[in-house]
């Protein structure tokens, strides 16, 4: 009864006193987002098909994704305190619905690019926003608030995929993400409804930032745990993008799944992190960062050295859960971070971080479709899992108290 309590006492904080309107806005929004990502991986084949696009290039579309993902993170960041959050997440969204409305009439595979590029930066925009405009929300409960837009990431990430897949299936692979595009509409109208107004900030606040700032931002940046854990971030980043970016494909051209079948397995592995994200992040309060990361990461090494040799639903079903715990490592380091650095750079260093590691990571899904197309996808995954125990033994050279 405790723990029902205390979850309703937390739910009534979040969502009462006039906050739930805006609470909603933001996290379905975020959830909308990082779901219409997700149908990518889902929808290759099908961009392999008419486009003619190879493993390696198909993989690369991937990667222009997440490279515009990540690049405009600190700007958006910047922007949003001259302009304020309401402003920048509403043109975000606004940006990603225009963007997928182009992808799904790409005449070629050229434009199909640019189109995924613009996709990526209008998602780069919500981020940072969305985390400055949560912390002024919510003041005492940052944590349970960005704790639950996560889960609803992962939400959308869980049902949209499969959504589209059989979208895909039964009528053509544009309906199959052009539906999203109505949905962002819908989503930016109510951002804008929903959230407060706020004043622009004044412009001396980017000097600011480019000076003073920055150079307390690289003083913390050079502290030795901050740069090792900083490196592990990239390599998870980098080994959770290739494997989310080609792991659909892969079930289908080398397991014989069909496209809604692998799509499914797909929302698996993100439902699984609607439960470990909060798990692993009170790990992290109690034990820790080195203990609580290996603890996440341990199953995935198991997982991915056996994925190659297991055939047959069942056991991909298995192998796919047993992967899927690596995703309680983004709120591990998140939450490393968010202590590393002190109050007055905190956004700025974690937007810096976030950027850098994010832009490195987003090559996995070129990399790992080049050595797909040469007839490595299996040797691949036992690649991705010696990484992760690459990551395990950095981790654990972190002394206890550090982190």
């Amino acid at each position: 009864m405790s723990v029902v309590a205390s979850i309703g006492r937390e739910a009534r904080a979040l969502l009462g006193d006039g906050k739930g309107r805006p609470f909603v806005a933001i996290a379905g929004t975020w959830g909308t987002l990082l779901g219409a990502r997700m149908i990518y991986p889902v929808l290759l084949p099908y961009f392999r098909e008419t486009y003619g696009l190879s493993l390696s290039v198909a993989g690369l579309l991937v990667t222009v994704l997440w490279l515009g993902s990540a690049l405009g993170q600190l700007p958006g960041g910047i922007l949003a305190d001259r302009y304020s959050e309401r402003s920048v997440m509403t043109a975000g969204t606004v940006v990603v619905a225009v963007a997928i409305a182009a992808v799904v009439s790409a005449p070629s595979a050229l434009f199909l690019f640019a189109a995924t590029a613009l996709v990526g930066v209008g998602q780069s925009l919500y981020p940072i926003a969305r985390i400055t405009m949560l912390a002024d929300l919510y003041p005492d409960r940052i944590g349970s608030a960005l704790g639950a837009t996560m889960a609803t990431g992962d939400l959308g990430q869980t049902v949209l995929p499969p959504i589209a897949a059989a979208i895909a299936a039964a009528v053509a692979w544009q309906a199959g993400l052009g539906f999203i595009t109505p949905l962002l509409v819908v989503a930016a109208v109510a951002l804008w409804a929903a959230l407060p107004r706020s004043a622009e900030a004044d412009a001396g606040g980017v000097d600011e930032v480019s000076t003073d700032t920055t150079r307390r931002v690289l003083a913390e940046l050079r502290r030795q745990n901050v740069v090792l854990i900083a490196f592990i971030l990239f390599l998870y980043i980098l080994v959770w993008q290739a494997f989310t970016g080609l792991y659909p494909t892969y079930l289908v051209e080398e397991k014989g799944l069909s496209s809604a079948t692998a799509s499914l397995l797909f929302s698996l592995f993100f439902a699984v992190g609607v439960v470990v994200k909060p798990v692993a992040g009170a790990t992290y309060d109690r034990v820790g960062l080195r203990w609580s990361l290996v603890a996440v990461l341990a199953g995935p090494v198991v997982g991915f050295a056996i994925l190659p040799v297991v055939e047959g639903l069942p056991a991909l079903v298995g192998v796919t859960a047993l992967v899927s715990p690596m995703l309680g490592s983004g709120a591990i380091t998140q939450s490393y971070f968010s202590d590393a650095f002190s109050d007055s750079v905190r956004g700025t260093g974690l937007g810096v971080v976030r950027t850098a590691t994010a832009t490195l990571g987003a090559a996995g899904p070129v990399l790992f479709g080049t050595l797909a197309d040469r007839g490595y996808f299996d040797e691949g995954y036992w690649l991705i899992g010696g990484v992760i125990l690459v990551v395990i033994v950095l981790t654990l050279r972190i002394a206890d108290g550090d982190g």
